[in-house]
């Protein structure tokens, strides 16, 4: 007979990604970044006169073809690490401890910029469109963190589904452009105040270098994917591996579509409008369909954000499993949810964005540093994988890989050396402290692990006396399930009853004894009218003759929420202030209402 294989709730079913929908929860990112991609390639290259723009289109090429190269190597990456986590599941298997943490840190530190600069451009671009809006650009973004946050909460497979009608208007809109943009023989409209272009810089290496690297731009989020494969259905990799080339092929289609556009038509940077806009306007004119297109783009930058909400909870929930960050980041809700990942991810975006006032132009330094850190280690560990296993086919994909190492190595350098000054050096200052953060943690679970030997066998428990003091104030159905548990539970039961007026010491006292449940009653008066102080300090001497003490203390919970306020809310208190400043064991007895 074949095992039978346990799955969580929503394991392969309707919480988890299909190939289709991981395209809309995953890689918006990547698929929006044909918004402002281009774009930059061309901003570099105007300072070298409106003649060094035709080079747009072979430098696109060349990003196209790192694309597929990318691409390649993160379907290698989700075969190889199904558990998810990208470029530090392979540097931590490949190339030691220092690397992965680097790898970790610079993705965690993309991730946030991710969430951030996409509000941000998305709000910026709608304001382009509802000029009145432009005053309140930060509110735009906490709004939409805040419904990204509220959707991913609920699951990866939701927001995916409240993704997909979005990202199919962004990709048929983009193609559409292209498509008619190419089929015309002149653009339609033109949009925007034209700016005479001077050449201030001469046309050379350093200047395509440069073009390149910020043009790379829009290869950040390909990783996404490959952080993410166990928020897949069953089968994860194959599916996981589906989206990643859908991505790949799309991107690329999209980003070289656009640089053929701009090269045939001599489309310049403009006051006012995005090169995208102007595209969109050469290809359907200034009509309707332009402003729907305007719209959709908006959209989707804002929406891009997602991308980080489905990989940062995934990475670290696996930081957490290797003890690099708190525990709690490995807890998955009922949905296949991390939800504290969550939270964080989207505390950290509210934080940089009220810093920098939603201003996407102050965050753009920062910005895809830590994903092309994250793309070279990816590379270089995965040709120490081939040349170390040497599987069949190993030497054409360690070549692969290899120049895939080499071009992102050479974009990274470019990008820390052109962006340092504008702001990366914060960049630069925040992954050592990330790692520093990281190796913190694992030293303290390192140290509690040797603290309560953890990994060895330890001395058989020898039997010990046992005491249940159960705090009590009358003789009602709670006393009665509170001492038949607590008999259950230890060798000795004492009832502990605080009064502050001595006649209800009294009746408390002739009640128990008229009931004569064969367990002892210690009655303490409290002239402060203090309950819980006279009961801590009766348990902290109880703890002192060598038993093992335990607390059970019942609490009545009505069944609707609206009456749990009305409710005695003392056990609760209690029962903190006995972890705080005891070590006995304290249990909570509910006894439910029907009410």
């Amino acid at each position: 007979m074949h095992p039978r294989v346990l799955r969580r709730h929503g394991e392969g079913g309707k919480s988890h990604l299909t190939s289709f929908e991981g395209l809309a929860a995953l890689s918006l990112d990547a698929l929006s970044s044909v918004a402002y991609g281009p774009e930059a390639i061309v901003v570099v290259l105007a300072v070298a006169g409106t003649g060094a723009i035709r080079a747009a289109l072979p430098i696109t090429l060349a990003i196209a073809a790192l694309l597929g190269v990318l691409t390649v190597s993160y379907c290698q990456v989700i075969a190889a690490y199904p558990d998810g986590g990208g470029s530090y599941a392979v540097a931590k298997r490949n190339l030691g401890e220092p690397v992965s943490l680097l790898a970790a840190a610079s993705l965690v530190v993309d991730y946030t910029l991710t969430v951030a600069v996409s509000l941000s451009a998305g709000a910026a671009s709608l304001a382009s469109a509802v000029p009145a809006l432009a005053p309140h650009l930060l509110v735009l973004c906490v709004g939409g963190l805040v419904v990204l946050t509220a959707v991913n909460l609920r699951g990866v497979a939701d927001s995916a589904r409240v993704l997909m009608v979005p990202m199919v208007l962004f990709v048929v809109s983009v193609l559409a452009v292209i498509v008619v943009g190419l089929a015309r023989s002149h653009p339609a409209a033109s949009v925007g105040t034209s700016e005479p272009l001077q050449a201030t810089q001469s046309f050379g290496v350093l200047l395509v270098l440069k073009a390149f690297s910020s043009g790379c731009s829009a290869l950040t989020g390909v990783e996404a994917i490959a952080n993410a494969v166990p928020m897949f259905r069953t089968p994860r990799v194959r599916r996981a591996q589906r989206t990643e080339l859908m991505l790949g092929v799309l991107l690329g289609v999209m980003l070289v579509g656009l640089s053929v556009l701009i090269r045939r038509y001599h489309f310049a940077p403009r006051g006012g409008v995005t090169l995208l806009a102007q595209m969109t306007a050469g290809a359907f004119g200034t009509g309707w369909v332009y402003y729907a297109c305007s719209i959709v783009v908006a959209l989707v930058l804002g929406l891009a954000a997602n991308t980080s909400f489905g990989g940062l909870p995934v990475l670290m929930s696996l930081l957490a499993k290797d003890d690099r960050l708190p525990h709690l980041f490995a807890l998955r809700a009922e949905r296949p949810v991390y939800r504290f990942g969550v939270v964080v991810l989207a505390a950290l975006a509210l934080a940089l964005l009220v810093a920098v006032n939603g201003d996407t132009q102050r965050l753009i330094p920062l910005y895809s540093i830590g994903v092309f850190i994250g793309f070279t280690i990816s590379q270089i560990g995965l040709v120490k994988h081939w040349t170390r296993q040497r599987p069949g086919g190993w030497v054409p994909r360690t070549v692969v890989n290899a120049t895939g190492a080499v071009l992102t190595g050479i974009a990274t350098v470019v990008l820390l050396a052109t962006k340092f000054v504008a702001g990366a050096w914060i960049v630069v200052i925040t992954v050592p402290l990330l790692m520093v953060l990281f190796t913190r943690i694992k030293r303290y679970y390192a140290a509690v692990g040797a603290e309560i030997s953890r990994g060895r066998i330890p001395a058989v428990p020898g039997a010990a006396g046992s005491l249940v003091i159960v705090p009590l104030g009358e003789v009602d159905k709670v006393a009665e399930r509170a001492i038949a548990a607590a008999k259950s539970l230890g060798d000795e039961v004492v009832v502990l009853a605080v009064f502050a007026q001595q006649a209800d010491a009294v009746a408390m006292r002739s009640a128990w004894d008229r009931w004569n449940p064969g367990v002892r009653l210690e009655i303490v008066e409290s002239h402060q009218h203090s309950l819980v102080g006279p009961v801590v300090d009766y348990v902290e001497r109880a703890n002192q003759d060598g038993r093992q003490v335990a607390v059970l203390i019942p609490q009545v919970e009505p069944q609707h929420q609206r009456y749990r306020i009305l409710q005695n809310q003392r056990g609760i208190l209690l029962a903190g202030i006995l972890g705080t400043r005891t070590d006995v064991i304290v249990c909570t007895l509910l006894y439910r209402l029907n009410l």
